[in-house]
């Protein structure tokens, strides 16, 4: 009996695990399955998120639109897909120049888009611009050009593309957002802003195109580090806010956003956030504890402030 009792757990574990890891592989090949033949549109496929994207979506077979400012850096994703791509099984990526911050181009590009299959099934906002820096210190005309890449610009395409989703009565819009669509954090006021002016109208957006059987779906992270991101170490560590900041830097790989936005593709889930746990007990303190969290953030910005002075 006693010998039983030493391998039950293991082997209790054991098992739970190839579930798991069954049940994982099962929803993952059912998610690829959902993108075959598709066509998916990727802005900024030349990012380090958009190049996942662009690889799984690939390896899911569908008919991809990668959308990029640089037209070498395209062609280098071009030729890194097809490389380890099977011919029987994928399909050759096309290739479209677009900035998504000049709005008045982005019309023109649209009816490209269109052109390169005559549809487009899902259409992945994924562009973004970020810039850190007190309120006082950041121009105008600095508030504005983010506002057009992480707001303008999407919803400009979006509408563009839109037309052609209603008159086929299908589609699916997934924004890539972030978690500052939910929660400001300080010195980040017009990223926070433009990001919050997205998850606005997205909200809108999918009550309206409901009765059109179209799918909007908003998948915020953290923070998408690089591939060899290390978060730089602080000298006020024992603040509140900044092991809330530290949770943030800490980010989610790329891939791991990209399997995700698969899944959510594939789930047509409407709303995801990926955020270790005291990120996403942030969004809910502001939520339903406005005060406590308001309260928060400005000690740590005390702080911060105090121990740059002592510096």
């Amino acid at each position: 009996m006693g010998i039983l009792a030493v391998f039950a757990l293991p082997l209790l574990l054991l098992g739970i695990s190839g579930i798991i890891y069954i049940y994982q592989t099962v929803i993952w090949l059912v998610s690829k399955s959902a993108v075959q033949n598709k066509v998916v549109v990727i802005t900024d496929a030349i990012s380090g998120l958009g190049k996942e994207c662009s690889r799984v979506f690939h390896s899911g077979g569908a008919r991809l639109v990668l959308c990029g400012r640089t037209w070498e850096k395209l062609e280098a994703l071009y030729d890194a897909l097809i490389s380890v791509a099977d011919p029987s099984t994928t399909y050759t990526p096309k290739l479209i120049l677009l900035d998504i911050s000049d709005i008045d181009y982005i019309q023109d590009v649209a009816k490209e888009i269109l052109n390169c299959y005559g549809c487009v099934d899902i259409l992945i906002n994924n562009a973004s611009m970020k810039v850190k820096g007190a309120v006082q210190s950041i121009s105008l005309e600095l508030d504005k050009k983010i506002m057009d890449a992480n707001y303008f610009g999407p919803i400009t395409l979006t509408k563009a593309i839109l037309p052609n989703m209603i008159s086929r009565r299908t589609g699916q819009i997934v924004l890539i957002n972030s978690i500052q669509g939910k929660i400001g954090v300080p010195f980040r006021a017009a990223y926070a802003a433009s990001k919050h002016a997205a998850v606005g109208f997205f909200d809108c957006l999918r009550a309206e195109m409901e009765e059109f059987d179209i799918s909007v779906s908003t998948v915020n992270p953290t923070f998408i580090c690089s591939y060899h991101h290390q978060p730089a170490p602080g000298n006020w560590e024992a603040s509140i806010w900044k092991f809330f900041f530290r949770k943030v830097t800490y980010g989610v790989h790329p891939a791991e956003v990209a399997e995700e936005v698969l899944r959510t593709v594939s789930s047509k889930k409407q709303e995801v956030l990926m955020a270790n746990p005291i990120p996403r007990a942030a969004v809910y303190i502001r939520t339903f504890f406005p005060e406590m969290f308001f309260a928060i953030v400005a000690s740590g910005i005390r702080e911060k402030l105090k121990t740059e002075q002592e510096n």
